[in-house]
C-alpha cells in the first residue's frame, strides 16, 4: 500500500484500522438487539408464508434485505411471475444505489474484490453510522475508513443472520404475545433517525411514510413501491431545490 492522501506512513495503516473497527464495533451494539429482532421477524414471516426451512435461510443470505424479503412474501403467496418478485425486490432495494454512490467514493481505494464484498454487506445502519463519522468533505482521506466499514457491517449482519436462523429454527415456539414485531419496528426508526440528516432526506421520509399509510390496503403490498418511489422523487426534488437556492445566494 502507497502513502495515503493524508500522510498516514504504511506502518501506521493496520493499528488505524482496528481502532476505526472497535470503534464502529461499539457505535453500532445499542442498535443490534434490534437488528437481531428485525432477522427473528423476517425470518417466522418467511415461514409463515409457506417457504420451507431451506428456502428461507436461502433468502436470509443471499437476499439479506428485510424490507425486500418482506415485499416479496406477499408475491409469493400470490404465486406471481418471478420477474414481478425480482422487480419488486429491485425497486425496495434500490436506496442501497445511494447509499453505495455515497460511501464508494471513501472506499475506491481499496481493491475490487473488497469494494464488492462491502456492497454485499451494507445495510441501513452503515449508511447511517459511516455517514456521521465520515461527512462529504473527508471523501479525499483514507484513514479508518476500511475498518470502520467492516465493523459495522459484520455486526449488523451477524445479529442479523443470526435473529434469522434462530426465527426459522424457533418460529413455531415463539408466541405472538412476545410482540417481537413490535421490537423489530423500533430497530428500523433507531436506523432511520440518524439518516434524516438535513431537508431533503426529511420530505423524503415524510412523503413515503404519509402514501405508505393511505395505500396500505393495495395488494401486494404495491403501495410499499409507490412510497418508496414518491419518497425517492421527493428527497431528489428538494435537494435539486435547495441547490439552486444555494447557487442564485451565492451569485
Amino acid at each position: 500500500m502507497g502513502k495515503l492522501t493524508i500522510g498516514l506512513p504504511d506502518h501506521l495503516v493496520p493499528a488505524a484500522e482496528r481502532e476505526s473497527f472497535r470503534q464502529a464495533v461499539a457505535d453500532s451494539a445499542p442498535a443490534m438487539a434490534g437488528i437481531f429482532a428485525w432477522g427473528m421477524v423476517t425470518a417466522m414471516a418467511m415461514l409463515k408464508a409457506g417457504l420451507t426451512a431451506g428456502q428461507a435461510l436461502g433468502m436470509t443470505f443471499i437476499v439479506f434485505a428485510g424490507s425486500a424479503q418482506l415485499a416479496c412474501l406477499p408475491l409469493i403467496i400470490a404465486n406471481a411471475s418471478v420477474w414481478i418478485v425480482f422487480a419488486t425486490a429491485l425497486v425496495v432495494n434500490l436506496r442501497f444505489v445511494i447509499f453505495s454512490a455515497s460511501m464508494g467514493p471513501h472506499l475506491s481505494h481499496l481493491p475490487w474484490y473488497k469494494r464488492l464484498w462491502h456492497g454485499y454487506l451494507n445495510g441501513d445502519l452503515t449508511m447511517a453510522l459511516f455517514s456521521q463519522r465520515f461527512p462529504p468533505h473527508t471523501q479525499p482521506e483514507r484513514r479508518g475508513k476500511e475498518g470502520y466499514a467492516a465493523g459495522v457491517n459484520y455486526m449488523n449482519w451477524c445479529a442479523w443472520q443470526i435473529g434469522s436462523v434462530l426465527g426459522i429454527v424457533l418460529a413455531s415456539q415463539i408466541p405472538q404475545s412476545w410482540g417481537i414485531a413490535f421490537a423489530g419496528t423500533l430497530a428500523l426508526l433507531a436506523v432511520l433517525i440518524p439518516l434524516t440528516m438535513n431537508a431533503a432526506a426529511l420530505a423524503g421520509v415524510v412523503v413515503a411514510a404519509a402514501l405508505a399509510v393511505l395505500t396500505v390496503h393495495w395488494p401486494y403490498r404495491l403501495g410499499l413501491l409507490a412510497a418508496l418511489i414518491a419518497g425517492m422523487v421527493a428527497a431528489m426534488a428538494v435537494d435539486k431545490l435547495i441547490g439552486r437556492r444555494e447557487k442564485k445566494e451565492q451569485t
